[in-house]
């Protein structure tokens, strides 16, 4: 589903050069559900960042099933995002003025769905985050948690062939923590394919395969024993 060969990517910090990655070989077969694991400064977010379509390397090959990810304007990388991914962030970044529904209806609305079948569904993958009928509330009236389940649901909705979570947990309590990663596994056990960004490590241990960033280089990377959120909820 992923194959990533030699990845290397630098920034331009004033005269000096900053050498993020390192030369990453990493992939991931679909159904897989990775963690992705390092400190500040490790790497990881750049690295999510390049695997997104956000960014680019200077060097090295990324292929996403079975297509070559290179040289992309700005128009065939939304394309791209729009077709192969979903997006969790910590921040949740949900809009505002927009209901439950409405947001989990926004990428449909880019790939030229019809308003009906835009919110039919938005109300499907609501039911299966459990929201349905919380779908005409704003994020205002929303616990942290259930705005990351709208959110969950936001990426599901255009069913993407991988779900990228940027610390999807990060900025909530424990038990909501889990809760969300219960919702995760469900998720992967229908056989979705996601990659979770964590600096947490009972986080990381409800994924299926650990992979440990430091500086730039991956120093470890090895399948685990997952353990089941769903015993802490």
């Amino acid at each position: 589903m992923i194959e990533i060969k030699d990845l290397h990517k630098s920034y331009q910090m004033g005269s000096n050069s900053l050498h993020v990655l390192k030369g990453i070989n990493f992939s991931v077969k679909e159904g897989e559900l990775v963690a992705i694991m390092g400190s500040s400064g490790s790497g990881k977010s750049t690295l999510l960042n390049i695997l997104g379509m956000l960014d680019e390397s200077d060097s090295g090959d990324y292929t996403l099933d079975g297509v070559e990810i290179k040289n992309l304007n700005e128009t065939k990388a939304a394309k791209y995002r729009n077709k192969f991914l979903g997006f969790v962030f910590q921040s949740f970044n949900l809009i505002n003025y927009k209901t439950a529904a409405e947001n989990v209806a926004l990428p449909l609305y880019y790939q030229g769905i019809k308003r009906k079948e835009r919110i039919e569904k938005a109300l499907k993958y609501l039911e299966q985050v459990g929201l349905r009928d919380w779908a005409t509330h704003l994020p205002s009236e929303l616990s942290g948690g259930q705005k990351q389940r709208v959110a969950i649901a936001r990426a599901m909705a255009a069913e993407p062939k991988v779900l990228l979570a940027d610390e999807p947990t990060g900025a909530l309590d424990t038990t909501t923590s889990y809760e969300v990663m219960d919702l995760i596994q469900k998720i992967n056990d229908q056989g979705n394919t996601i990659l979770v960004v964590t600096h947490e490590e009972d986080i990381a241990h409800m994924c299926k395969r650990i992979v440990h960033l430091k500086d730039g280089v991956i120093m470890e990377d090895k399948v685990i024993e997952q353990v089941r959120a769903e015993q802490y909820v």
